[in-house]
């Protein structure tokens, strides 16, 4: 690939780039999945999370310009939005039909999914000037915390969600709401406090929040095993 192609075409570098961790995290949860989930319906989900983000991105410029981003409640709207519209794609296209997220981890696997497809496209654009300007492997290294963490944050975050979906999956349709309003509520509490740490200039703040997103992800491991043990004889 010439260098001539990849500054005249730098998303096809910079996507490659953003699919790969998203493929290897991917296949991690797959393979966790003990009744796995047809291609279709994995393809489907993932072009949904990445769909939410051309929606996501003009609600959050429109944020920005009414308040602007120099306080906590534009931080809160962003991670609420980005949630709610990963929630959404995945919700019609699979969630919301039992014969198809037919089991407490479905919610898990395919809140993880469109997790991962909403971060490859965001990393995509992240990274298409470093991939125009040749600043690439600069771009990845100096900010490679903040590029870690981003993606783990939103598996983290969708996976909370799916997490109390999981639990909630043979109860009462209240409780389901009630549940998942619960686990909305977290992710977005989340996914803000790790948006204001990371806003910080004090590096010691980045070594903590990427340490906690990771200690998030073993969490959300333990619980997904929990999930797996979930019975329909729960009320």
């Amino acid at each position: 690939m010439s260098l001539d192609f990849i500054q005249k075409y730098p998303f096809i570098l910079a996507f490659f780039f953003g699919l790969i961790p998203a493929l290897v995290w991917l296949w991690f949860w797959l393979k966790e999945d003990t009744h796995p989930e047809s291609a279709r319906m994995i393809t489907l989900s993932f072009l949904g999370g990445m769909t939410a983000v051309i929606f996501v991105l003009p609600l959050e410029q429109l944020v920005f310009d009414s308040i602007g981003s120099q306080n906590n409640l534009a931080f809160t709207i962003w991670a609420g939005i980005e949630e709610i519209f990963k929630f959404a794609l995945v919700y019609f296209i699979a969630l919301q039909n039992k014969n198809i997220a037919d089991e407490p981890v479905d919610d898990i696997i395919y809140l993880i999914i469109s997790a991962l497809g909403f971060v490859t496209f965001e990393n995509t654009l992240f990274l298409i000037d470093p991939v125009r300007t040749g600043n690439l492997v600069d771009t990845i290294v100096s900010g490679n915390l903040r590029f870690v963490g981003a993606s783990l944050l939103h598996i983290v975050s969708s996976g909370t969600v799916g997490i109390f979906m999981g639990l909630s999956f043979y109860k009462s349709r209240g409780k389901k709401w009630l549940y998942l309003i619960l686990g909305m509520l977290l992710a977005i509490a989340l996914h803000t406090a790790f948006n204001l740490f990371i806003m910080s200039d004090a590096r010691i703040n980045i070594f903590l929040i990427f340490g906690f997103v990771w200690i998030g992800i073993i969490v959300l491991l333990l619980l997904f095993e929990k999930v797996k043990l979930v019975k329909n004889f729960q009320t």
